[in-house]
């Protein structure tokens, strides 16, 4: 067939047409199947910029559920370099509002010209400036920020976050996997030329709210006390735990210095560090608590026993102790209560050295305490085969071991409760919508049995109405505690120094139905530096503020004169008597229903000091009442209530329309059901 012919052209054409054609689909199918993806991660890289957006934090509440952190929305600038035209002039007009060098603006708008951030998380004022410049190419977006209204209000407790919204320090570190939630997305889409021409958004999803156990009020009270503490006394830093002895429960953490976390570069580490669980410090005389409930508890020692302290000295592995006070003859009481060294000692070396360390690892020193918060220091305390000649000695007065302030609260908090070692926390309940995941508590550890908790209780009531914090005694409410003046150790020598101490005081109130705990702890004080002098007087005023708050009945009557009388007892009466302990009766809750009205209880009791002490009074009927019910009336009363039990009233003694004089004891047995009776027999009480 010859070449020309248009049969033949045509056949070549169609083969030449299938033969490019199959190229051609061949080279598709092979970008579009095998090279996909490839080229499709070039494309987006090109063409898309995906920018995480931080996430909202859950709020984080006290226990009345009022806001101490909670997450809010701000601008955010950044800006896409391909649409600015003058990027020199743009990073000058920039660097006007945000405070930073053009060169460095300039070179963030250099690195991409899809988009960079250009501030993060502007402040409502500097977002308007920016808006007002009105810059081609730079764009706002919104971003969560975490706020904190009450500013350094439990600041050391609550943490703070980075940039990113990324828990650092305090609760903020400790749950931040439940409380941060899911970052948000923003993609930026951009043409050949990155010319950005459109945005698509996904919100952050919330985490977690948290609701603590402390208390703004409480932790406003402990704060402000703090800090007139240290002006007072000029000292360097300080801390006050209040805790909820029946539970282990933490009402207010307060350190000083202070920091503001929504600004938190601007403060100094020191200022950042939670003294409350993590400084270390000799307890000093606040140690002695200790030795005391283990000598009550092995049966070596009695409240009534005299002890001879050697004229304020004693040799120990031919090294001479001296007391603070040359103290002669004394009962155990008189030890705790005027703190000598000497006796307690002595009480140590009656133990010895393996027994001691038993229990002081029983009342949780030397090991972390568990507390929900991070950064706790397990604190200091050798081996029993480590000690030296010496160290039962040392130890015994609380020389040779190393504290937190969280410890010792938790220890004194065992002995307010009747001998339970509770483990110290902060969160009460982790809440997300109506989901509600309260944290369940380890169980708490027996330390010491009740009746020598009871006991210890009276000795330490005797520290506060006639020892050495006597300047802690409340206004009408009974209070016991230790306190505490430790030398601080030299960094230069190595030695004690003579001139910077550790002031401190332990205590808890009321006497028989504990409410509070609350250590109070200064760092190197100037001047004054004994613990009953400048320590002992911060316990009082906030123990007095934070028992009010709390509505806790007054058990103590008050002269006209507003004078703290006291429990008086004498010697004999400071053996272990429960009767009138319930450390259940009073909660340390705000009032549930603030709109019931209740009767005031301070001007009822003033008027009632104001009749005849020697008026005949007739008893009244108590029967089906609460325990505060009765401790109100026999206040306002003029009658010293013996509380025994716990519910409704069933019986009493002197029954109802005896006549007694004004002051007289009156004890009303309490129990679950009305019904229940009540026998007494061989110096027993017992009911069923």
């Amino acid at each position: 067939m010859p070449l020309r012919s248009p049969r033949v052209r045509l056949l070549m054409v169609a083969v030449l047409a299938m033969l490019w054609m199959g190229a051609t689909l061949a080279r598709l199918g092979y970008l579009q199947l095998v090279c996909y993806s490839d080229y499709l991660a070039r494309a987006q890289r090109q063409q898309q910029r995906i920018v995480e957006i931080s996430p909202k934090r859950g709020a984080i509440y006290d226990r009345n559920m009022r806001e101490l952190a909670m997450s809010v929305q701000v601008e955010s600038c950044f800006a896409v370099p391909a649409e600015i035209a003058n990027p020199e002039m743009a990073a000058r007009l920039l660097s006007g509002v945000l405070g930073v060098p053009p060169e460095e603006i300039e070179t963030r708008l250099s690195t991409s010209r899809a988009f960079v951030w250009i501030a993060r998380k502007l402040s409502v004022e500097k977002a308007a400036r920016i808006a007002a410049l009105n810059l081609r190419g730079i764009y706002f977006q919104k971003e969560n920020q975490r706020f904190y209204p009450k500013r350094q209000l439990a600041a050391h407790v609550l943490g703070y976050v980075d940039i990113d919204e990324k828990g650092l320090a305090g609760i903020e570190y400790a749950v931040d996997e439940q409380v941060r939630g899911k970052a948000g997305k923003m993609q930026v889409v951009a043409d050949a030329r990155r010319h950005w021409f459109d945005r698509t958004e996904k919100a952050p999803d919330a985490g977690s709210s948290v609701v603590l156990t402390l208390d703004e009020e409480i932790q406003y009270i402990a704060e402000r006390e703090l800090a007139t503490a240290v002006s007072q006394t000029r000292a360097q830093a300080g801390s006050i735990v209040v805790q909820d002895p029946n539970s282990g429960a933490l009402l207010a953490v307060a350190n000083w210095p202070p920091f503001n976390p929504n600004a938190v570069a601007e403060s100094s580490p020191e200022a950042r560090i939670n003294r409350a669980i993590g400084a270390l410090y000799e307890p000093g005389s606040t140690f002695k608590l200790v030795a005391l409930a283990a000598a009550l508890e092995e049966g070596i020692a009695r409240p009534e026993e005299v002890i001879d302290c050697q004229m304020g000295a004693i040799y120990i592995a031919g090294h001479r102790i001296r007391d603070h006070k040359a103290f002669g003859l004394l009962s155990l009481t008189e030890v705790l209560a005027h703190s000598s060294d000497v006796g307690a000692i002595k009480l140590g070396l009656r133990l010895g050295a393996p027994k001691l360390y038993e229990y002081i690892r029983a009342f949780g020193f030397g090991r972390p305490t568990g507390v929900d918060l991070p950064g706790e220091n397990h604190g200091l305390l050798r081996r029993v085969e480590n000690w030296s000649a010496i160290s039962i000695g040392a130890v015994s007065m609380g020389q040779e071991v190393g504290v937190t302030p969280v410890q010792l609260v938790t220890a004194m908090s065992a002995i307010a409760n009747g001998g339970l070692l509770y483990h110290p926390h902060v969160v009460r309940e982790l809440r997300r919508g109506e989901r509600v995941v309260a944290l369940e508590q380890p169980a708490p550890q027996r330390v010491v049995r009740p009746t020598t908790a009871a006991t210890l209780r009276r000795m330490l009531e005797a520290v506060v109405l006639e020892g050495t914090g006597r300047l802690a005694r409340l206004e009408g409410v009974t209070a016991a505690g230790k306190t505490g003046t430790a030398q601080k150790i030299d960094p230069t020598s190595g030695r004690y120094s003579r001139t910077q101490h550790i002031a401190s005081f332990v205590g808890f109130a009321p006497l028989n139905t504990p409410a509070v705990t609350v250590l109070v702890v200064l760092d190197s004080p100037v001047g004054p530096h004994e613990g009953g002098q400048v320590a002992a007087p911060v316990f009082k005023r906030l123990a007095e503020q934070v028992l009010t708050y709390l509505d806790v009945p007054r058990d103590v009557r008050i002269s006209p004169k507003m004078q703290p009388t006291g429990n008086q007892r004498g010697p004999e009466q400071l053996e272990a008597d429960l009767s009138d302990f319930d450390p259940v009766q009073v909660t340390t809750s705000a009032r549930e229903d603030a709109s019931t009205p209740e009767p005031a209880l301070h001007p009822t009791l003033t008027a009632s000091t104001e009749l005849a002490a020697e008026e005949d009074l007739t008893v009244p009927g108590f029967r089906g009442k609460s325990v505060r019910d009765v401790t109100e009336e026999c206040l306002r009363l003029g009658f010293t209530p013996v509380l025994v039990g716990t519910g409704v009233a069933v019986e009493q003694s002197p029954e109802a329309g005896t006549t007694v004089r004004r002051g007289s004891r009156l004890t009303v047995h309490f129990a679950h059901s009305a019904s229940t009776r009540v026998v007494s027999g061989g110096g027993n009480t017992f009911a069923w």
